[in-house]
């Protein structure tokens, strides 16, 4: 055969030089939520990711500026819907702060305790789901029994499975229940029981271990050019929790129980054992709570609020450690009683952004597994 008569066949004439761009989703079983990610890929290796976001933008921020200050801890509530009592609890102390508010101490320690059991929850749900990604479909029964039991106590002092709406400013909506604190520490004990079944099902499991061991490691550079933060960011070696560096509600009397978990791999593996050993320190903190609520006197939990609630002109910023990582609120008010500005910082929105470094030079059966290590609600990204 000569040169003449070589010819090249291929999709477009020249396939061996051609990227494809594939589209993941936005309806994907592999998302909390609807995510849609543009990949460009050579082969089976991405040479480029772009998160497109925005499929269930609500507004939320703006929607903040037409609701008085009652009215928006039900907006807050529900950005990151597997951590609705952290969602309130930032936005009541960004207004109790705008206040110059006092919170009664029995409100601050019942915080705590309701916090702490919103975090396993949320957990909880990667603990199980994660797994599922992978092909793993046992842990998610486990982790749906565990939170059936934690959110019974949730839903008995709250009213709500999941949008608790539990939290107000100046305390809480009202007092536990008559025994509660009783079933709550029974339930507390029940699941700490079972945890060891992560270690055992599916750190133990050489296929879960394969697929996650050095794959999708994110620097510390990029944690924090890409404000990452969160059980990621501690996963690749950044020791920052709030509890712990900017004490709020009963944190700084925890001090000795609080363990901030890090890892220094940095992979998808780092990032779910961080997830599962502050899981085992969330119960832990809650316990603690447990001990402490009992031994205080009976008394109020919130603070009477006058018929309009107007916060004095000025701005404020207040931020916890939500379970999924930092969330911020930066409250603007003019002496109205609607904020003129509330600007919401989600965990989430940042840390999804760390796809565009993470994704590049891996193989496509990677993505789902870099993808749900990265314990993101998609609601929490869009607002």
């Amino acid at each position: 055969m000569t040169e003449t008569t070589r010819t090249t066949v291929g999709i477009g004439g020249a396939a061996e030089s051609t990227d494809m761009v594939l589209n993941i989703g936005p309806q994907h079983p592999s998302t909390h939520g609807v995510l849609r990610l543009r990949l460009v890929l050579d082969g089976e290796v991405i040479q480029h990711a772009e998160p497109v976001i925005g499929y269930m933008h609500r507004g939320a921020e703006k929607l903040f500026e037409a609701r008085d200050y009652r009215q928006i801890v039900m907006l807050a509530n529900r950005h990151d819907w597997l951590s609705a009592f952290s969602n309130e609890l930032g936005v009541v102390m960004a207004v109790e702060r705008m206040l110059g508010m006092e919170v009664p101490e029995r409100a601050v320690w019942l915080r705590t305790l309701l916090a702490e059991l919103n975090r396993v929850l949320n957990h909880l749900m990667f603990l199980g789901s994660y797994p599922l990604e992978l092909g793993g479909i046992t842990p998610v029964f486990h982790a749906f029994r565990e939170r059936e039991e934690l959110q019974a106590v949730m839903e008995e002092v709250s009213g709500g499975r999941m949008h608790y709406m539990f939290n107000r400013v100046g305390g809480l909506k009202e007092d536990l229940p008559a025994g509660w604190l009783g079933r709550a520490r029974h339930a507390i004990a029940d699941v700490r029981s079972r945890m060891d079944v992560y270690d055992r099902l599916v750190l133990g499991n050489e296929i879960f271990r394969g697929r996650t061991r050095g794959v999708g490691v994110l620097s510390r550079e990029a944690v924090h050019a890409y404000g990452v933060s969160g059980p990621i960011a501690r996963a690749s070696g950044v020791d920052f929790d709030l509890r712990r560096d900017e004490p709020y509600l009963a944190y700084g009397e925890l001090a000795d129980v609080l363990t901030v978990v890090t890892r220094e791999d940095g992979d998808c593996l780092a990032r779910f054992e961080c997830l599962l050993e502050q899981s085992h320190n969330a119960l832990a903190l809650a316990d603690a709570c447990l001990d402490r609520i009992g031994e205080l006197p009976q008394g109020p939990v919130n603070q009477r609020l006058p018929k309009v609630l107007k916060a004095p002109e000025g701005h404020t910023y207040a931020w916890t450690e939500n379970p999924l990582g930092v969330n911020g609120y930066y409250l603007v008010s003019k002496g109205e009683k609607t904020p003129y500005r509330l600007k919401l910082r989600s965990a989430s929105f940042n840390n999804i952004q760390a796809l565009t470094e993470l994704l590049p030079g891996t193989q496509v059966a990677d993505m789902v597994s870099i993808l749900g290590s990265l314990f993101f609600v998609v609601g929490d990204i869009d607002k």
